[in-house]
């Protein structure tokens, strides 16, 4: 976003024609902002728009980056400003979940400097990455393992009715160039597999002997996409790194410091250990160490290392999703003090005995429990005051409790697949889902010398201004005349060739009319509006282009 945009725009949020007598309900964006707040700017993007945003206390955007394809699972904003994310490479496989295939490098201005492409029909990473302090990236893959290799590794064929498992595997990637990388570092889980089907079959021992390993057999649903990881936290002080099982309900721990070699066996590395499992939490079934009424973590996303100096430093934080909690699904943030020891070393259980502790540390459950719930993705941050940055990824409502568990912020991620939305609209069906969000410091160092100044609300309509986003290569000019009795125009300068598409909203945030879609020249176009059999009212006009979009608002009389 150019200062140029940047200042038209802030000039157009002044002047915008509003009318008050047409406020509707406050359902999206900033709902709650009281005092002792954390302050700072949120960072998040929904998994079904091409926008990253970044939003100050009061819900009001102060920077954008726009991107060609969707994903925005996980999000990391660097010291200099640059964001790294995973993103789509357009290969997405139903069996597995959510796949992406690139990770992508942008600058602040989103001009894409670094991309990594690890995706074809065998293998694709997806849903987090993790950025270790060397520059390297952490990221999670699955790599397609065929009939045969399951059955030689012990699965029972009967549970194979995809004729095939995706088993996961971490690989650190070191970047080179604008584009590829080399895999410096690799974990596999199908190294470290447990099986008490066949002892005809490699991997053949007693499960409840072995916590270290995983049970190729546990959770027999025949689905091929067997572990789900849905994402990867790594801390430099133990060099560790936990991942996260949605399907098993497990978060487990491994050792980084083994070479790829050690990483593939049972031995190695500073904890002596190889790649197996150092710990795992959540739910001993998996392991044959408990039963049923024993699990603590059902369909959990984000766990990892609440950083030192803050509350709880040391915990494991993670959201509890409560897709099959006994009582009713309901979701929880839970702390676990897991059985580390000073010298970073956990203790094996005895055979069919579960590693510690029985129960979470702390949970947070709202008042009622069910008024919180998101079956799916979702996080939780520790913030330096104490407080908790929460994100209930489905219904995309992020929020600030206080150690007392009080609310102190609170916003409704507005933008679904078609963008920003009407406020006053109820977002239904987890159609503004968000799988993370991040609260930063207003003394970040990527913020150094950028111009933070409140461009206005995401959503359109309401007593705010309706601005989204400043247009990437293209501007929208207001519109004439404007109030309009039987035709308006719209014109757009487009920088560079493209596609734009201009459309047309009513109050409810339905889509009137499109007046342009489709391929542009550079240069200044025009389209005009003949509302016959339009009602009269307050529209919102909106030009998407470059993969950003900006709103005029336009009023029909008669």
């Amino acid at each position: 976003m150019t200062f140029g945009t940047r200042a038209a725009l802030a000039a157009f949020l002044l002047s915008v024609f509003t009318f008050p007598s047409l406020a509707r309900a406050q359902t999206l964006g900033l709902l709650r902002n009281e005092p002792g707040a954390y302050p700072g700017y949120t960072l998040f993007e929904t998994l079904v728009y091409p926008t990253t945003y970044l939003i100050d206390m009061n819900g009001e955007v102060v920077h954008t980056w726009d991107h060609g394809t969707v994903i925005g699972s996980s999000l990391y904003l660097q010291d200099n400003g640059d964001l790294i994310r995973p993103a789509s490479a357009g290969i997405l496989y139903a069996s597995i979940g959510v796949g992406s295939g690139l990770i992508e490098r942008t600058d602040w201005d989103g001009n894409v400097l670094w991309e990594f492409v690890y995706s074809d029909s065998t293998r694709i990473t997806h849903h987090d990455i993790a950025v270790l302090p060397n520059g390297n990236i952490l990221a999670i893959a699955k790599e397609l393992r065929p009939l045969a290799d399951c059955v030689q590794a012990g699965r029972n064929p009967a549970t194979l009715q995809q004729a095939r498992l995706w088993p996961e595997t971490l690989i650190e990637i070191e970047p080179t160039g604008s584009s590829g990388g080399n895999i410096v570092w690799k974990w596999e889980v199908w190294d470290h597999l447990i099986q008490d089907f066949d002892p005809t079959k490699d991997n053949y021992g007693v499960v409840a002997d072995h916590p270290e390993l995983v049970n190729i057999n546990y959770r027999q649903d025949n689905l091929a996409n067997w572990l789900h990881m849905n994402s990867v936290t790594y801390d430099e002080e133990l060099d560790q790194i936990v991942v996260s099982s949605r399907t098993f309900n497990e978060f487990w721990i491994i050792d980084h410091s083994t070479t790829t070699a050690e990483a593939a066996g049972h031995t190695g590395g500073v904890r002596g250990r190889g790649g197996d499992l150092l710990y795992r939490w959540g739910n001993p079934e998996a392991y044959d160490a408990g039963t049923l009424a024993d699990r603590q973590l059902f369909k959990q996303h984000h766990p990892h290392w609440i950083p030192s100096g803050l509350t709880g430093a040391g915990r494991m934080m993670v959201f509890n999703n409560g897709n099959d909690r006994p009582g009713g699904p309901y979701s929880t943030v839970d702390e676990i003090v897991t059985t580390v020891d000073a010298n970073g070393d956990y203790p094996m259980p005895a055979s069919g005995t579960p590693h510690g502790p029985a129960a979470a540390a702390y949970s947070y459950v709202a008042d009622p429990p069910d008024s919180f719930y998101s079956s799916f993705i979702s996080s939780a941050q520790r913030l330096p005051n104490d407080d908790t940055l929460i994100c209930e990824g489905g219904p995309g409502r992020l929020f600030e409790i206080d150690g007392s568990e009080n609310i102190l912020w609170e916003y409704v991620v507005p933008v679904n697949m078609d963008g920003p939305m009407m406020q006053g609209e109820v977002p239904m069906n987890n159609e503004t889902r968000t799988f993370r969000a991040t609260r930063l410091d207003p003394s970040f160092p990527g913020f150094a010398g950028r111009d933070l100044t409140p461009l206005g609300p995401i959503e359109l309509g309401g007593t705010g201004a309706p601005i989204v986003a400043a247009v990437g290569g293209a501007v929208l000019s207001p519109a004439f005349p404007n109030p309009f009795r039987a035709e308006t125009s719209f014109d757009f300068t487009v920088e560079r060739p493209g596609t734009a598409r201009l459309d047309i909203f009513d109050v409810a945030g339905r889509r009137v009319l499109t007046l342009v879609d489709g391929p542009v020249e550079s240069g200044r176009h025009r389209a005009t509006w003949q509302p016959s059999g339009v009602a009269p009212g307050v529209y919102t006009v909106r030009l998407l282009a470059a993969d950003r979009a900006t709103t005029r608002k336009v009023t029909l009389v008669r």
